[in-house]
């Protein structure tokens, strides 16, 4: 049995079978009775592409990321998931990796399962290179296209986002204040989030007249482990820090790995800040001091979004959220 088999043995439109499956009130009590008998006789279970047929609506939306092991994009992923399921919506998830091409074919994928929206989960899907966003651009053509953490300037591109620039600036200007003159900045990605939290570093010493020695600035990629022994040859190199903020909360996990193999005391010699809040900022020793970048709101948001989308209401193209500094055992203040 299918949709179409259902309708006819009721007498009724595609369209109406739709709404009863789906919950519609706009169906008289006599009509939902008929269709959900003809249901339960054949013992029908509708999917998702049936389901959409009568309502031009799959009631699906496609989420993709780039690496669902990430604790950031992982958390991400959970909490859309869940709200989506509140809303009654099926989720459909592509990881696509970090590489071009990979992205634009999952995107096209998801389309051709006539998803009713795409998530981009994580600042990376926005490219420097405006050609690069094309793909993303054309797919906004057909179906509205969230952003998660990132934005991009085109019809039918909605944003949620946190305000990484002015969390990372308003945490270095504290500890630039608190005589915390030496800060190594550790970051692990160019995405469109890595950029404005490298910019709100730098812009915080040029509004207090200091100037940065490039050799404070550091790009690594890697886990824990690696992280520790980065730091560990950063310091037979001679570069002196008494602070430290990092991009992510495991590049911080690291650093405080570095500090207990070389007996330095945190916070009282070395101050360490994290970035996502995530679960692992209390699962050290000491506890790390972590931007909270509101993710579990920044995901509410763009779900909410999406439902006054689909409704016809009016929303504004990108919302933006406040991060705040939880501060735990790894700085004073």
């Amino acid at each position: 049995m299918n949709i179409y088999d259902i309708s006819q043995k009721a007498g009724v439109s595609i369209a109406t079978v739709s709404r009863v499956i789906n919950g519609n009130t706009n169906v008289s009590e006599k009509t939902r009775q008929k269709v959900m008998a003809i249901i339960e006789q054949y013992d029908y279970t509708p999917n998702a592409f049936a389901r959409g047929l009568g309502l031009n609506t799959m009631q699906t939306i496609g989420i993709l990321c780039a690496d669902s092991s990430d604790p950031y994009l992982a958390s991400a992923i959970f909490y859309l998931e869940q709200m989506l399921h509140k809303e009654q919506y099926d989720s459909l998830l592509c990881c696509t990796g970090y590489d071009q091409a990979d992205k634009e074919k999952y995107l096209n994928l998801l389309l051709s399962k006539k998803v009713d929206s795409v998530v981009l989960v994580g600042s990376n899907f926005v490219e420097t290179e405006e050609e690069k966003n094309q793909y993303i651009i054309d797919a906004a053509k057909t179906i509205p296209i969230m952003l998660l953490n990132g934005a991009i300037d085109a019809p039918n591109i909605y944003s949620s986002l946190c305000d990484d620039y002015h969390a990372t600036f308003q945490v270095t200007q504290q500890l630039l204040q608190s005589d915390h003159k030496q800060i190594l900045y550790l970051y692990n990605s160019n995405s469109y989030s890595g950029k404005k939290k490298l910019k709100g570093f730098y812009d915080a010493h040029s509004s207090m007249n200091i100037k940065i020695d490039d050799s404070h600035v550091q790009y690594f990629v890697g886990d824990i482990h690696e992280t520790r022994d980065f730091l560990i040859n950063l310091k037979k190199k001679g570069l002196t820090f008494n602070s430290i903020i990092t991009a992510d909360d495991n590049l911080a996990v690291g650093a405080i790995k570095y500090a207990k193999l070389q007996g330095i005391s945190v916070p009282d010699e070395l101050s360490i800040i994290g970035y996502n809040n995530s679960i692992i900022a209390t699962c050290c020793d000491p506890e790390l001091s972590s931007i909270d970048n509101k993710l579990e709101t920044v995901c509410k948001n763009c779900v909410s979004t999406l439902m006054n989308i689909f409704s016809g209401n009016s929303v504004p193209f990108r919302s933006v959220f406040s991060a705040e500094l939880v501060s735990r055992e790894t700085t004073k203040f």
